[in-house]
């Protein structure tokens, strides 16, 4: 299972596995840019997750729903950053899932109005790492993988 956290500057990821009741967590981190033009941003991010989907062969890839914020420019960027998602996955023949912030709450914590403190202690707990992994993009990106995984085939 790849988590992905969607974002142009920092794309955060991370890959979790089930193993009956039990879920391990395999690698996780960023893809980072620099600020660079715009398609040279998405190309890296394209370039660095098929990577990681080479190296990792996930069997599904798990993205979060977007919802548009008040800074329409940064909704915009996130939105060609889940292109390149999409892209990618496609490339790979990996099947995709869209999880909204509350369903993912729900999968981790099991309280769809969680918030982030309460995610980032289960995902913590749920996967068995001594620290919680940082930036909150990586994990983001682990809270999906794990409610995607939570949810079953």
């Amino acid at each position: 299972m790849l988590g992905v956290d969607p974002g142009l500057e920092r794309m955060g990821y991370g890959f979790v596995t089930r193993e009956g009741s039990r879920l391990v967590p395999g690698r996780y981190g960023l893809i980072e840019t620099p600020r660079i033009g715009i398609s040279d941003r998405l190309l890296l991010l394209h370039e660095g997750l098929l990577a990681l989907i080479d190296e990792e062969q996930p069997t599904v890839l798990a993205t979060e729903k977007l919802f548009f914020s008040v800074n329409k420019r940064t909704a915009m960027d996130v939105a060609k950053a889940v292109g390149v998602i999409l892209l990618a996955g496609a490339e790979r023949n990996l099947p995709w899932s869209e999880l909204s912030p509350p369903e993912i709450k729900l999968g981790v914590v099991g309280n769809g109005a969680a918030d982030k403190k309460q995610i980032q202690f289960m995902v913590t707990r749920l996967l068995g790492l001594t620290e919680t992994p940082k930036p909150d993009d990586v994990a983001d990106a682990l809270a999906i993988a794990i409610a995607r995984a939570l949810r079953g085939v």
